[in-house]
């Protein structure tokens, strides 16, 4: 991978703490060497995107590349996030990407509806869980021409 797309930050929002280390792992067997923030629910994902809380007087230039999102997070719902981020003319374009264990239609509509990038379901095979977390990172990280405000 280039050293411009290493620059490029990955943002991760899960609870399951198994979830989180086998996307870091995944990263690292892809040879993704990007800056990987991981938040444990949707209200530390917020407070790090707006810089408030936990997160006040983060500079908030640096957005990252992707959000890979979790819908089923405790405080705040991936939902409830993913609609304060359109909601907001800073985090407005910033791809999100769900990716969650629910097949449920609902979810996958209201997703996009809400503005979501894509929707992946997470594989419960190790394996194939750790190839989708690759793919998605060299497709966001490598392929995916981002909006300007975010190069």
């Amino acid at each position: 991978m280039s050293r411009e797309n290493t620059n490029k930050m990955i943002l991760v929002v899960e609870d399951n703490p198994d979830d989180r280390e086998l996307a870091l792992l995944a990263f690292k067997e892809a040879n993704i060497l990007n800056q990987v923030i991981t938040c444990s629910d949707g209200e530390e994902a917020l407070e790090f995107l707006f810089a408030t809380g936990t997160h006040a007087g983060r500079d908030t230039r640096v957005m990252p590349q992707v959000i890979l999102l979790d819908l089923k997070l405790p405080k705040v719902d991936g939902l409830e996030v993913l609609k304060c981020l359109r909601a907001d003319p800073r985090t407005r374009l910033l791809p999100v990407v769900v990716l969650t264990t629910s097949r449920e239609q609902k979810d996958v509509v209201e997703s996009y509806q809400l503005g979501a990038n894509s929707y992946v379901c997470k594989p419960v095979d190790f394996s194939r869980f750790i190839e989708a977390c690759r793919q998605l990172g060299l497709y966001w990280l490598v392929l995916n021409e981002a909006p300007p405000a975010y190069v």
